[in-house]
């Protein structure tokens, strides 16, 4: 992973703690980590964003579902101490009809079981679109879950561009004022990442469609705002715009480098 971020410009990026569609975890290998790290030291990158399988779900109908989750998620922490310092992201979960605040309680409840005092890993509530029951479709259902955990030094959000644009936030038109309304509600320290991703959507559409840098209904100039934007100044931000290899993820890496040095786009 890390030998292909370097050959395209990346200074972070995310990973999957396991196969994305759940199952159990491969072994450590513990010559491969020091190797992996040594690597990241080299090239002076910044935190990494792992990201937790899509079939997560803390707020699931299903015990056996939230079991495995919490499961998992516990193991997922344990293993990412030998990589300290970096994040893990996670989608909240979906209600799946049982109501937005059973489903924001059973996250907390969750969150409350796997988290320990200590941990060196910083878990990242990710901002969702809000596609079909989907928790985390606005900064207030964030915050509610934030404000549920015992632990609550070790959450922060990751601010997905396209899933806020999808949730009806205009991160196109009035960055500072999506900002100023982030900080208000949950503040703005708790916003550690970005995933920097164009939408094939209209803005409150609810559908959770990426599309690649400029070519889609949020556009090159938002980017450049936000690549620009002092207040995100430092985060790791993170492409998971579609692709048919590397090749378009380095082409995008030096498109948004290009920006924040303040070449092109009004």
């Amino acid at each position: 992973m890390a030998d292909d971020a370097v050959s395209i410009g990346a200074t972070t990026f995310a990973f999957f703690t396991r196969n994305p569609r759940g199952g159990n975890a491969r072994e450590l290998d513990a010559d491969d980590i020091a190797a992996f790290l040594a690597t990241l030291r080299e090239h002076d990158f910044g935190p990494l964003v792992a990201h937790a399988p899509y079939t997560y779900n803390l707020c699931s109908a299903k015990p056996e579902t939230v079991g495995f989750a919490r499961r998992a998620m516990r193991e997922d922490l344990a293993r990412l101490e030998a990589l300290p310092g970096n994040y893990y992201n996670f989608h909240p979960g979906s209600h799946v009809k049982q109501g937005a605040d059973e489903g924001v309680r059973l996250i907390c409840d969750g969150l409350n079981e796997v988290l320990e005092p200590g941990q060196r890993t910083c878990v990242l509530l990710e901002t969702m679109a809000g596609k079909g029951t989907e928790v985390g479709r606005s900064f207030e259902e964030l915050a509610r879950i934030i404000d549920g955990v015992g632990h609550d030094e070790l959450l922060g959000v990751c601010l997905d561009t396209c899933h806020v644009w999808d949730a009806g936030y205009d991160v196109a038109g009035a960055l500072d004022g999506v900002l100023d309304e982030f900080d208000r509600v949950i503040g703005l320290d708790r916003l550690r990442a970005l995933h920097l991703n164009d939408s094939k959507n209209p803005r409150g559409s609810h559908k959770d469609r990426h599309e690649r840098i400029g070519q889609g209904q949020i556009g090159l100039d938002a980017f450049a705002a936000v690549v620009r934007c002092p207040r995100l100044a430092g985060l790791p931000m993170v492409l998971e715009t579609p692709q048919d290899g590397l090749d378009g993820w380095a082409h995008e890496i030096a498109l948004l480098r290009g920006l924040a040095a303040g070449e092109g786009t009004a």
